[in-house]
């Protein structure tokens, strides 16, 4: 069942004992909603605390210190941000999946694993979703305003991808007018580079193999790349965001080798062109038309085959679709 953020304001003021759920490789919008959940929760009374997730990196975890769940918590309400998918659970978030009472949500590839959800898939980030939510429930403080804005500008790229909107604008102003330092924040997150991310960055501008005259990017990161850089999930943050960059691409991939026989596909589209979350779903994936993943069986080659493959077939379809 689909509520309103008027009504998910409603369940989240009539309800108790929070824990909160991020997804596998956690970003900024999943972070920083469950830590501006976590907050406003907390502000009303209520017990709450966010999952552990054992894959967070240092860029993140800075904004969940003080709200992480003890490991003998036993909730009475579980609610996920900015999960679309079953696949998206942590392990330590499997046994939660059954019982999640509320998700919160802008994916349009949304499973309703849920008992309710509130979603809006026109949104750019769950962030702006979440702010919606939470000025229902009391003011919106610069402690819960700073993780929300981390969440709104790491999902649209600090405001240049094509979901930012002007609604999108209009919540990063109301969260700036709180007080938060959002020129630090971007700095930390869009200005910043490790010296390690930017020799890691020109292996993949070396590696980097090209489509249709150009306008299909594909760059892999494998596991014996990272070795040799001595890099860490930390500085291959965003990096699916890189490739979208070489002039004249239209269709950008990345590819992250995550174990020997298993990759991680990253795909950034000009959706008038290719439906990213098509071409993901036909992998088991999903996301937006824009911005979409999937993981996969296999070595890097056949990750390469198997994402052409569905690219080739999407393509028919959209140009099918132009002739009827």
């Amino acid at each position: 069942m689909t509520i309103s953020p008027t009504q998910a304001a409603e369940f989240l003021s009539a309800h108790d004992r929070y824990l909160i759920l991020t997804h596998v490789r956690p970003d900024g919008d999943t972070v920083g909603c469950a830590a501006a959940l976590c907050r406003a929760l907390r502000t009303l009374g209520k017990t709450a605390h966010v999952l552990p997730n054992p894959e967070i990196t240092p860029l993140f975890s800075p904004y969940l210190e003080g709200l992480l769940a003890p490991e003998d918590l036993l909730p009475d309400t579980v609610v996920s941000v900015d999960m679309a998918a079953r696949s998206l659970f942590p392990d330590n978030a499997l046994p939660y999946l059954p019982r999640v009472d509320l998700a919160i949500d802008h994916h349009p590839s949304q499973e309703f694993f849920a008992r309710e959800t509130c979603l809006d898939a026109g949104r750019a980030a769950c962030g702006e979703l979440m702010y919606d939510i939470l000025r229902q429930l009391g003011p919106v403080t610069a402690d819960i305003a700073l993780p929300l804005y981390v969440a709104v500008s790491t999902d649209c790229g600090c405001f240049v991808y094509g979901n930012t909107s002007a609604d999108t604008h209009r919540v990063a102003a109301a969260l700036m007018d709180t007080g938060i330092p959002a020129a630090d924040l971007n700095k930390r997150h869009f200005r910043t580079k490790s010296f390690r991310r930017l020799r890691l960055e020109s292996l993949l501008t070396d590696s980097m193999e090209f489509h249709d005259g150009g306008e299909i990017a594909i760059a892999a990161i494998s596991l014996e790349m990272l070795a040799r850089l001595q890099a860490t999930e930390a500085d291959a943050e965003d990096i699916a965001a890189f490739v979208g960059q070489v002039e004249g691409v239209k269709t950008g991939v990345t590819i992250r080798e995550l174990k020997p026989g298993r990759c991680k596909i990253s795909l950034r589209t000009d959706p008038k062109q290719l439906n990213a979350s098509a071409v993901c779903a036909l992998l088991g994936g999903g996301g937006h038309a824009a911005a979409s993943g999937a993981t996969v069986e296999g070595d890097i080659q056949q990750t390469k085959e198997v994402l052409m493959a569905a690219i080739r077939q999407v393509q028919g379809r959209q140009v099918q679709g132009r002739q009827v």
